[in-house]
């Protein structure tokens, strides 16, 4: 796979971004809501523009590819999510607060804006290339949750953080799976209620330590 400028690009690499006009923006809520619900592979460009109200020619103009649409898509997600937690992380006080904070913020940010799961997740389950531009959006967004939730610990339990860290991470994921596919209710509360214990012995440990 080559960038736009004909040149290989490297797995894992930050993809490029386009400016948004308001006939980008257009397409851009439009294929958002259509790849969510329908699936990435399943939304063409024709419905795209005709649910943005836009030509074909006129999307290409502004994306140059379905494929950076879905960069952009994701990427925008990424940004709405980090944004819509910022201020509870910093409302909370101490690390366990901190903790239980992100998930109070998952969920109610499902109830809005992720019932059928994590769009990560599902955009994951199509997309397999790790040379596909989204591919970062997704692994960075999961690295940054985990680093976020490592890093929480770590006040309490220096040496502990990295497995609480990775524990936190599996609850938090878990229960996004689990509420996408309506497993059982208040997934999201239940693995708040286990990471919070999960926070609770690491503390302890770094108490004893």
């Amino acid at each position: 796979m080559t960038s736009a400028t004909g040149s290989p690009r490297e797995a894992g690499a930050a993809p490029r971004r386009v400016t948004l006009t308001p006939a980008a923006r257009r397409v851009l809520e439009a294929a958002g809501r259509l790849f969510y619900e329908r699936g990435i592979h399943a939304v063409g460009v024709d419905l795209i523009a005709a649910e943005a109200g836009v030509t074909k020619k006129t999307l290409y103009d502004r994306f140059g590819s379905k494929e950076q649409i879905v960069v952009e898509y994701l990427a925008g997600r990424d940004e709405r999510w980090r944004a819509f937690l910022a201020p509870r992380l910093e409302a909370a006080r101490t690390p366990e607060e901190k903790v239980a904070a992100v998930f109070d913020a998952s969920r109610d940010w499902t109830r809005v804006h992720s019932p059928r799961g994590c769009g990560m997740v599902n955009a994951h389950a199509e997309i397999d290339d790790p040379a596909h531009p989204a591919s970062a959006i997704i692994d960075g967004q999961k690295q940054w949750m985990l680093t976020l939730f490592t890093d929480l610990v770590r006040p309490l339990a220096p040496e502990a953080a990295e497995s609480a860290g990775r524990t936190l991470m599996l609850l938090h994921e878990g229960a996004l799976v689990a509420h996408g596919m309506n497993v059982f209710p208040g997934a999201v509360d239940h693995a708040r209620t286990e990471a919070c214990r999960v926070v609770a012995r690491a503390a302890a440990q770094g108490r004893e330590g």
